[in-house]
């Protein structure tokens, strides 16, 4: 079962290659302005740090560790949650999820893995290189223990990430347009660029219980640089795998409701 479904995903992103590169030109646009984004992401960053040594805690290139994961995360978000999850609403809208939920798989991987955009991949690179450049300042490396536990708490900000979104597309099958609920998600994503000890009182509970952002970007921060206890991120791990489950069971009631094209 695991092997079939892993074949689909292959077959997917080899479309999605194919698809892009039909227009070479939009494509290494696109991956340019990724680029451009990169930068701008961290200007703010530069621009804080440029008046004061730390921030909560935090030095300049413990901070850069940060922007390194949320640019890694965006480029996921955009790379490949939202083209796909977006586009149930557009078969929501014309009632053409029929050919969807018809097919001899799981709706909801199909749906999730129906279209990609590669080019938003350099901003994965993008994270990566954010990510060296801020342990060449801290003039150390990660330990082996460190990556692990980083790799595993990226595991679960993705997790995380996408049953959120999910969530929130699941919302399509009442209300149909979601224009402002995207914009809205992406807004709040967007704080996620900054360590969660950043904000204060409601705030930080908001970004840490609410709407989780401390898991999204803080947390594998922490376990790169070798500060996030275990208890912490065993609770992040458990915590992501229950709101999965649970955006599984919104995802499977909200189906109920869709009304195709033929009803």
């Amino acid at each position: 079962m695991a092997r079939r479904y892993l074949r689909l995903l292959g077959a997917q992103l080899r479309i999605a290659g194919l698809v892009s590169l039909q227009y070479r030109a939009d494509f290494f646009t696109d991956g340019l302005l990724s680029l451009f984004w990169l930068g701008v992401n961290v200007a703010p960053l530069a621009v804080v740090y440029g008046r004061r040594e730390t921030l909560a805690g935090w030095s300049f290139p413990e901070a850069l560790i940060v922007i390194g994961w949320f640019t890694w995360l965006k480029g996921i978000l955009d790379g490949a949650v939202n083209p796909c999850l977006t586009a149930i609403v557009e078969h929501i809208r014309k009632g053409t999820l029929d050919f969807v939920l018809l097919k001899p798989a799981d709706a909801q991987f199909l749906v999730s893995t129906a279209k990609f955009a590669p080019w938003r991949g350099v901003d994965s690179v993008g994270g990566l290189l954010l990510l060296a450049f801020a342990f060449v300042r801290l003039q150390r490396w990660p330990t082996p223990g460190a990556v692990l536990a980083a790799l595993l708490l990226l595991c679960t900000a993705v997790a995380l990430l996408y049953s959120l979104w999910l969530i929130a597309i699941s919302v399509a099958f009442w209300v149909v347009r979601l224009d402002n609920l995207a914009f809205l998600f992406g807004s709040v994503f967007d704080a996620a660029r900054w360590p969660v000890s950043v904000f204060r009182g409601a705030w930080r509970f908001l970004f840490t219980f609410v709407i989780p952002l401390a898991i999204l970007t803080t947390y594998p921060s922490l376990a790169l640089l070798g500060r996030l206890d275990a208890r912490t991120g065993l609770f992040a791990v458990l915590g992501t795998l229950a709101f999965f489950v649970l955006a599984r069971q919104i995802w499977r009631r909200a189906i109920l409701h869709y009304s195709s094209a033929s009803s």
